[in-house]
């Protein structure tokens, strides 16, 4: 088909998709009255709902177009890696942790991940570091950015730097009004597309298994006989067991603990939405997972990974194959799909970061001089928006260098920013809800010494994984946390005369002061 078809009909879809996600902004935006409704909405949500909005916001542009891209070129190393055991790690956590750390958070009227920190720990020091850490995660917005531009200028035959202005004004632009009341809502609409979408994607392949199981294997075997294998030794970061393994399922563990994924469940009525919010996210999050096996196919589409010549990026690879491998029609339902993936996510970053920029550092910052009650609430919403501003400039512009320079791919960079988040936050995250009392200097050593070794074995080259051009943050990231373990739980049992921070009793494990 030719490309003025593509062009025609991509913009008339995002046309309309645009019209729709307006319309649930604008309702939305209608019950946003303080700062409090855009963090964490105006609540009584179906746990149905929160569930697809959940799975919808972990499961990113780097799980349906930038996370394939990895398996195209590395193979089944990749996929063993990403779709199976990070999932594993990340779904166990999610279903120890959420219903105390909901508890606990509702208890304490927490909005953010660092207020959450702050009052189970009684330090708005600590609250304002997990603040500042959380710019990190816009390395995680840069990604969407780039991989959502690289969808849409591939379909439309149009620059990258117009698609991405207009795709960043547009977004960071309604999410100045809606908030959480919103982006459930919006997740809810393109959870389901995705759900749509990776049944199209991963039936894509099947005259790829003309020949059985065996057959396919065998295709893959003839390009290069390391994309059948479990390790790829001359990969950049799938290299053996270690780096596959064992570094994947620790980060796995601890992705969990991100602000737009461990407050998902503050969304929740009541504690007994409980379980059927993790059953119905939990399950997405399998088939959008899933889809990372389109990488195979696209392997097997492009097999010297070229269009006409010209080679293709790792990012550029998904958004070639839909172009190649559908027709117009198809091929609209599946950019939507990925316009969903991405958005999902970049909504919920959005939202979380800028009120936690907002909540926990401008605020307690400012003292008196926003005012008191209702006219510090409106100064601190109409602060949130002007933060946003901010993060869609820095954003752009990160985005575009990614688009002209990327270290093999915009995935390396948010992996690095956002595994060294979570690292920091994974011990006192679980300190905070399992241990009866703890002193505050525990967690503060764990997540300072999570972002020292992070860093350290990522810039320092320290080990085999991190010398090279491309290092792999996810062995910094593991090493990050198995430190910051190794240091919180040292300082907890061996500490003399602490002073304890006592936790609330009954509250999943929480004991009363």
């Amino acid at each position: 088909m030719g490309t003025t078809n593509w062009g025609s009909a991509t913009a008339i879809l995002l046309t309309v998709y645009a019209a729709v996600l307006l319309f649930f902004v604008v309702r939305a935006a209608r019950r946003t009255k303080s700062l409090a409704d855009y963090a964490v909405g105006s609540q009584g949500f179906s746990p149905v709902v929160v569930g697809l909005s959940l799975a919808a916001g972990v499961t990113s542009a780097a799980t349906f177009i930038i996370n394939p891209g990895f398996v195209a070129l590395y193979g089944w190393s990749a996929f063993l890696a990403m779709g199976i055991v990070l999932p594993i790690g990340m779904i166990g956590s999610l279903i120890v942790l959420t219903r105390s750390f909901r508890r606990y958070g509702s208890s304490v009227k927490a909005l953010t991940l660092s207020q959450w920190m702050g009052k189970r720990y009684e330090s708005p020091g600590f609250a304002r570091w997990f603040a500042v850490l959380s710019l990190l995660l816009i390395t995680f917005i840069v990604l969407i950015c780039v991989g959502m531009t690289k969808v849409i200028a591939s379909a439309l035959g149009a620059g990258e730097l117009p698609v991405l202005l207009g795709l960043v004004c547009f977004v960071f632009g309604y999410m100045m009004f809606g908030g959480a009341n919103s982006l459930v809502y919006t997740n809810t609409i393109q959870a389901v597309l995705m759900l749509i979408v990776a049944g199209v994607m991963l039936s894509s392949g099947g005259e790829h298994f003309s020949a059985g199981i065996a057959g396919f294997w065998n295709k893959l075997a003839a390009l290069d006989p390391a994309l059948t294998q479990s390790v790829n030794p001359p990969s950049l970061l799938f290299r053996d067991w270690f780096e596959v393994v064992f570094c994947n399922f620790i980060v796995g563990v601890a992705i969990v603990c991100q602000p737009h994924i461990v407050t998902r469940s503050l969304m929740l009525r009541d504690e007994s939405d409980v379980n059927r919010y993790l059953l119905v996210g939990i399950a997405a999050q399998i088939v959008f997972f899933a889809v990372i096996f389109t990488g195979f196919y696209a392997r097997l589409q492009f097999p010297d990974l070229t269009v006409n010549g010209t080679a293709l990026k790792m990012d550029g690879i998904i958004p070639a194959y839909v172009v190649a491998a559908f027709p117009v029609g198809a091929g609209l339902l599946v950019i939507l799909g990925l316009l969903s993936a991405g958005l999902s996510t970049l909504e919920g970053l959005i939202q979380s970061v800028s009120t936690t920029i907002t909540a926990d550092l401008i605020d307690p910052l400012a003292g008196p001089i926003l005012g008191e009650g209702e006219q510090r609430a409106r100064r601190l919403s109409v602060l949130n928006k002007l933060v946003i501003v901010v993060l869609a400039v820095v954003s752009a512009v990160w985005s575009y260098d990614q688009l002209l320079h990327p270290n093999l791919s915009v995935g390396i960079l948010a992996q690095n920013g956002v595994y060294a988040f979570f690292s920091a936050a994974f011990v006192p995250v679980l300190f905070g809800i399992y241990l009866k009392n703890t002193s505050r200097l525990a967690p503060v050593a764990a997540s300072v010494t999570a972002v020292v070794v992070h860093f350290a074995v990522y810039y320092g080259g320290l080990t085999p994984y991190t010398s090279g051009a491309v290092r792999n943050p996810a062995v910094a990231a593991a090493l990050a946390i198995l430190s910051s373990v190794v240091v919180g739980l040292a300082v907890h049992f061996f500490r003399p005369n602490p002073t304890p921070i006592p936790s609330t009793k009954g509250e999943g494990g929480l004991v009363s002061q």
